[in-house]
């Protein structure tokens, strides 16, 4: 920018553009590099949030089963303790996700898992209802940062053929935590250990692959992208990004790292707020598909995951804890960790939209069927087999590209704000999900509750045609156009300026 005293040359705008040029051959270089093992370390720390989002959600459900009789919990507290950690993940994906667009993704990264894993441990030592919530709701906003931050890194970090099996890689590891979930539980309730201390023990778990990863997120570099366009950091990113593909990347000469340093700092990009996603046609109707999708999906998703101990025992009012923890293992193992895998492998072919859709639809067949043929729910394998494709095309389909989807379509100046923003609309639906669903089951029983998760199935399907592109393929400066909008700010500053 020019100071108000000093006249415009176009050498000055010249100083911007060759900035920018220099900026987009290294991020070229990213995006056409091949698969790292920076790309798998990346996807792995990332991926043990995940891990310990999914057991930590999936295990309430069953420590609730225990804590029921042990505290004399009645329905309404059960639903609160079940889905007070869903609420608070919606704040905390908000407040996170803006952190990382103002002071970077590295800065923060890695705090989450601490907010977690006190939670956890918290948690594990709660004397009575009260401390059970706050100590959730800490471990909800640790949960909900993990999101955003995630996400991003890994979308920035990816090269453009394997970017959504990468984010979608980082998301699959719900999958190991959704085995471990169950696998814990009938270990500790087959062993015979003291059910005020299973339940205690269960919580606390929870907090160990959180620290177990909090090193390796601090070793992690400030990506590229935000790198240049946030900071003007050009030879960083360089480096970064040599470093990421083992290869001499030839850069284009920058003048700008000529100029002052002062100057630098002022030609980079300002973080906008999220009031930017609003007053941009495009993006506005993007944030609306992607916060609505995951709103929507996770209303089904975790009203029956959280729910999933009462769903089955309604398939088997007889049937015992462990039974039922056995019944979860297998259709977690069978379906779901199966269809997380198949979408990792197939959405840089497929695409996001077509298994998005697909996978709404499939979705709403299954929970449909459950609803309309009642006498399902008093045969056991046909109904797990049902249950169970939900399962799949859940994994396969909506609960992995509404993650990968805020993470590509935005500008990196909001992409962390955007995916925050989405990702806390999908809390939301967590929480009112896990919320309704144990008295939906109570009230409704089976067919009702199934019907109302048909019914939000058909709305996501619908939402998705209607709003989100197809972004397979394309590098996340082509899909949002940031670098034009970008070198059009900057002139515009320095001319006006």
């Amino acid at each position: 920018m020019l100071r108000e005293d000093q006249p415009y040359s176009p050498a000055v705008e010249g100083d911007a553009v060759s900035s920018a040029r220099s900026g987009q051959s290294v991020l070229a270089a990213l995006d056409n590099s091949a698969l790292s093992r920076f790309h798998l370390k990346a996807m792995l720390t990332s991926g043990m949030g995940f891990f310990t989002d999914a057991y930590d959600l999936f295990i309430i459900g069953v420590v609730l089963a225990i804590l029921t009789p042990l505290w004399n919990l009645s329905p309404f507290q059960v639903s609160l303790i079940g889905s007070t950690s869903l609420i608070a993940a919606a704040f905390g994906a908000i407040l996170f996700g803006r952190l990382a667009d103002f002071v970077g993704r590295r800065a923060i990264y890695g705090f989450t898992l601490i907010v977690l894993a006190a939670g956890a441990i918290a948690s594990a030592f709660s004397p009575n209802v009260l401390f059970l919530l706050i100590f959730r709701f800490i471990l909800g906003l640790g949960i909900g940062g993990d999101y955003p931050l995630s996400a991003t890194l890994m979308s920035e970090y990816a090269n453009r053929r394997d970017r959504g099996k990468l984010i979608t890689m980082v998301f699959s590891m719900q999958g190991a935590g959704l085995i471990l979930g169950p696998l814990v539980a009938i270990i500790l309730l087959v062993a015979g250990i003291n059910h005020d201390i299973t339940w205690r023990v269960m919580l606390a778990l929870g907090a160990v692959p959180a620290l177990a990863t909090f090193y390796l997120r601090r070793q992690i570099a400030e990506t590229p992208r935000f790198a240049i366009a946030m900071q003007g950091k050009i030879e960083e990113a360089h480096r970064t990004v040599q470093m990421v593909t083992k290869q001499h990347i030839q850069q284009t000469p920058s003048t700008a790292q000529s100029l002052p340093e002062q100057k630098q700092e002022q030609q980079t990009a300002k973080p906008k707020s999220w009031l930017y996603l609003l007053f941009t046609r495009r993006y506005l109707l993007w944030l609306i598909g992607t916060a609505g999708t995951w709103f929507l999906l996770d209303i089904a998703y975790y009203g029956t995951t959280i729910s999933s101990p009462l769903v089955l025992k309604s398939l088997n009012p007889h049937s015992n804890l462990v039974t039922n923890m056995v019944y979860t293992l297998i259709i977690f193992a069978v379906a779901a960790l199966p269809g997380y895998i198949l979408a990792a492998f197939t959405i840089d072919k497929l695409g996001r939209k077509w298994i998005q859709c697909v996978g709404f639809g499939m979705m709403a067949l299954a929970y449909g069927v459950l609803a309309l043929f009642p006498a399902l729910s008093a045969i056991t394998l046909p109904f797990l087999l049902i249950y169970g494709l939900s399962y799949f095309f859940t994994e396969f389909g909506p609960n992995v590209t509404t993650f990968v989807y805020p993470a590509e379509l935005f500008p990196v100046m909001v992409r962390s704000t955007a995916h925050g923003t989405a990702a806390a609309f999908g809390k939301v639906g967590a929480f009112i999900g896990a919320f309704a669903f144990p008295f939906l089951l109570t009230t409704y029983h089976l067919p009702g509750a199934m019907a109302f998760a048909a019914v939000i199935s058909v709305a996501g399907l619908v939402l998705t045609f209607l709003t989100l592109p197809e972004p397979n393929q394309r590098s996340l400066e082509e899909i949002s156009d940031e670098h034009n909008v970008r070198a059009e700010h900057t002139v515009r500053e320095l001319v006006l300026r």
